[in-house]
């Protein structure tokens, strides 16, 4: 499988957060061939097929849309080629919507940005006031990029929690703070910055985690387009954020020596062939 197909299957992680189903990755893996034969060889396979001439069938084929044939359910949904930056499809796509937990993506790249991989993080009781247990205990110790991994994958608020307050305390004179709130605010206003910098103009980041502040505020909000921005920036940057997202599962062990055995919160990933990353949402 080449890069430029690769690239393709990318393009499945952008939209999970506002599609129900597998079946746009049918859809994308119609616009090229899947099997390393040559666009030549396929064209003369279907001219061989019908009565036509050549030149004909050849441009119906070119002409076709993958997607004019789906019924999807989606509110929000773009799909863009980050190989060739053309969009392929897009249904209000500019629509601010509730982001939910693909906002840990943009909480991985600002941590990311902000901590060495080996940062020792501790799990303090604060941390695990987050809604969902994912199995973290008060005093654990964690090296930062084994922490991200467990964090993304199962969708962790814990996890989240615990890396944003190491991450904004970095962004203090005095990094050893443990005013927990302070550090958070900082880390988040970053992540508020970051989205600007990077052009997602309908984002914002009231939280680290994406889980709602009340029961009708959401952690953060942005639109379909802008998540498939946030993602080709991440992995054009730091495309090793994406690797364990395309596991179905994974042990993990902390520095504290217990293993945490996570599962992926996107049961698709393995399903689709050749996918390099994913965040549910």
């Amino acid at each position: 499988m080449n890069n430029f197909v690769k690239l393709q299957f990318f393009l499945v992680v952008v939209i999970l957060g506002f599609l129900t189903g597998p079946r746009v990755l049918l859809a994308i893996q119609k616009l090229t061939p899947n099997d390393g034969t040559s666009t030549s060889q396929h064209s003369a396979q279907i001219v061989s097929m019908g009565e036509r001439p050549a030149s004909q069938r050849i441009k119906n084929v070119t002409n076709a849309s993958p997607f004019a044939d789906l019924s999807l359910t989606g509110s929000s949904i773009y799909v863009w080629d980050i190989a060739t930056h053309k969009k392929l499809y897009g249904r209000n796509e500019q629509a601010q919507l509730p982001l939910a937990s693909v906002t840990k993506m943009m909480m991985a790249l600002v941590a990311t940005e902000l901590l060495p991989k080996n940062t020792k993080i501790t799990i303090h009781p604060f941390d695990l006031l987050e809604e969902g247990d994912s199995g973290l205990f008060v005093g654990e110790e964690w090296n930062f990029d084994e922490l991200l991994k467990l964090t993304l994958v199962s969708s962790s608020n814990d996890g989240a929690s615990a890396i944003a307050g190491i991450a904004g305390a970095s962004l203090l004179r005095n990094a050893s703070s443990t005013d927990a709130l302070t550090n958070k605010k900082l880390f988040i206003l970053r992540m508020n910055e970051k989205a600007k910098e990077i052009g997602l103009d309908n984002t914002y980041f009231l939280n680290e985690s994406g889980l709602d502040v009340e029961s009708l505020t959401s952690g953060a909000y942005g639109s379909a387009r802008d998540m498939a921005m946030l993602f080709e920036y991440v992995f054009k940057k730091h495309p090793k954020i994406f690797m364990s997202t395309t596991q179905s599962s994974l042990n993990i062990k902390s520095e504290s020596d217990i293993v945490h055995r996570v599962t992926n919160t996107n049961p698709e990933v393995s399903r689709i062939n050749g996918i390099i990353g994913s965040k549910t949402g």
